[in-house]
């Protein structure tokens, strides 16, 4: 008989599939072992590869009743707004209103390579009304505006549908966006403390800005988790994503927490790194994560959470004391967060009761 479902924590969440896969369809396993152990979230990223957002969400509805799925994130200029708008409807009834639709800017340079217009705020915040729009059963004629041109939109005339909208932020800009339109945000791995508490006040201020309740907005931190793991796991799980965020935007993770940005440009210059070929966390050989292990700071690496089940739980009520409304744990299956959750059960604080697994629901 499978072990019975445990009370879920909705203030806590996972990436699934976190990273680079070959293997898609190990989503399926984490989905339900995060249920059985008390994980109210699933958040799915998505890279063009086989970690397209719509197959994967709806194969994390099939195998749970009760976790919360979130895409975290994708990008609303890859479909039409209608497909999105009726994926996202799909996704809600599907689950009984577990889905969020996780929105983000994506990368000019990537956007330039294949032909699609790069992503504004503009953008975002005329898509973001055109879903509310036709998720309250709006039939829209004539639209043009900064997402676009289209004679007509419209599902049904009968919904009434309420899905939250989430948006990953990176920058001060995108969380006062974040705080101003959505109904909440997820930040970035490698957030020192400091830079936390500053990134919850940025969006915050912009729910201010526009006259929302700021604690209406839910935010969600994300820490890199590893407990009790070998060196190799180690190097691949935090060095290798280090680096890849470091090659991607690393000026941003750089100024964000206040970092010394020559130690950016050492590791840029570097020939090991202009060597690996792609994603550092997922080209890189053994080797080569050696070698840039010792070009990233101790001090960078030390914004997640390493150690026992103990350290890793402490660490997780370190992102709530800096104002976190919810953690999302990267760079671990669920199985290997076990202890971890066990852990924080110990001393989880009462106030996160009663929650929805949805994690943009307010609550």
């Amino acid at each position: 008989m499978p072990e019975p479902l445990r009370e879920l924590l909705p203030e806590l969440g996972f990436y699934t599939l976190a990273g680079h896969t070959e293997s898609p369809s190990d989503l399926l396993d984490e989905c339900r072992d995060g249920e059985r152990i008390g994980l109210g979230s699933a958040f799915i990223s998505e890279r063009f590869n086989v970690k397209e957002a719509a197959s994967l969400s709806g194969a994390a509805a099939a195998v749970t009743s009760e976790l919360g799925i979130a895409t975290g994130v994708t990008n609303h200029n890859t479909r039409h707004p209608l497909v999105t708008a009726a994926w996202a409807t799909t996704m809600h009834r599907l689950t009984g209103g577990r889905f969020a639709l996780g929105l983000g800017r994506g990368f000019d340079m990537l956007f330039d390579a294949i032909g699609l217009p790069r992503v504004t705020f503009a953008q975002l915040d005329d898509f973001v009304d055109l879903m509310r729009r036709l998720w309250r059963g709006e039939m829209i004629f004539g639209h043009d505006g900064p997402v676009g041109s289209y004679p007509y939109l419209g599902l049904d005339a009968t919904f009434d549908e309420d899905i939250p909208v989430l948006f990953a932020a990176l920058g001060p800009k995108s969380m006062e966006f974040g705080g101003r339109v959505m109904d909440g945000v997820i930040l970035h791995t490698f957030f020192t403390d400091d830079a936390l508490a500053r990134c919850v006040a940025h969006v915050r201020r912009g729910a201010e800005k526009a006259g929302r309740d700021p604690a209406t907005v839910q935010v969600w931190s994300v820490l890199a988790v590893l407990c009790d793991q070998p060196e190799e796991v180690r190097l691949r799980a935090l060095v290798g994503r280090m680096g890849t965020y470091l090659q991607g935007y690393g000026d941003l993770l750089v100024r964000v927490n206040d970092w010394d940005p020559a130690v950016l440009e050492r590791f840029r210059a570097d020939d090991v790194v202009a060597s690996v070929g792609g994603a550092i966390d997922a080209k890189a050989s053994g080797d080569q994560l050696e070698h840039i292990a010792t070009l990233i700071p101790d001090e960078w690496i030390a914004a997640s959470a390493v150690g026992s089940a103990d350290t890793c739980a402490r660490r997780v009520h370190d992102q709530f004391a800096r104002g976190a409304d919810g953690v999302v744990m990267h760079a671990a299956t669920p199985q290997d967060l076990s202890p971890v959750v066990m852990a924080y059960r110990g001393t989880r604080d009462a106030r996160f009761a009663g929650r929805s697994t949805n994690p943009g629901r307010r609550p």
